[in-house]
């Protein structure tokens, strides 16, 4: 999908050394799950790019600026009761921050889940501190839904996260 201000694409050979340039970030670490690896290696990168490059169907795009892989946007669709609910998750490298990259992304990713996944509810889980994620979720036309006290532990401590969603009109 070509953005204003990025490009979002597939994961390719290549991303490797862009990947752990962006992705090899403390600042970047501490907003993600731990399943993000910190530090981020080459070998986090290749294996990442193999898991990314897998299925038929795109979740997760890859966010280009100038030719490179700086960023990351997906969804994970729910399952069961929750076929048509996805949660959306997302990073930027550090150097591009406070651009509207990351925005415009979300934007698209979530009226593709709307209008090609077929999903009706889209949601984000973001921790306390990071109010420059909340503002990016609050932009795209997502609402706050609440809290959830000390849910999760990230850096040895305890974090809230603060629900985010948008839904079909």
């Amino acid at each position: 999908m070509q953005l204003t201000k990025s490009l979002l694409r597939e994961w390719r050979r290549g991303d490797e050394p862009s990947l752990v340039r962006h992705a090899n970030n403390h600042n970047v670490w501490v907003n993600l799950r731990d399943i993000f690896p910190h530090p981020y290696t080459p070998a986090d990168a290749r294996s990442w790019i193999r898991l990314a490059t897998a299925n038929g169907l795109n979740l997760v795009f890859a966010i280009d600026v100038d030719q490179f892989a700086v960023g990351a946007i997906g969804i994970r669709p729910g399952d069961d009761v929750h076929r048509h609910s996805a949660e959306i998750g997302y990073w930027l490298g550090e150097e591009y921050w406070n651009r509207g990259i990351t925005t415009e992304a979300v934007v698209a990713v979530t009226e593709y889940a709307f209008n090609t996944l077929g999903m009706a509810r889209i949601h984000a889980e973001v921790f306390q501190w990071n109010a420059a994620s909340m503002r990016v979720l609050e932009k795209a036309g997502y609402v706050r839904e609440g809290v959830l006290r000390k849910s999760v532990y990230k850096d040895k401590q305890w974090v809230d996260e603060v629900v985010f969603a948008r839904t079909l009109p």
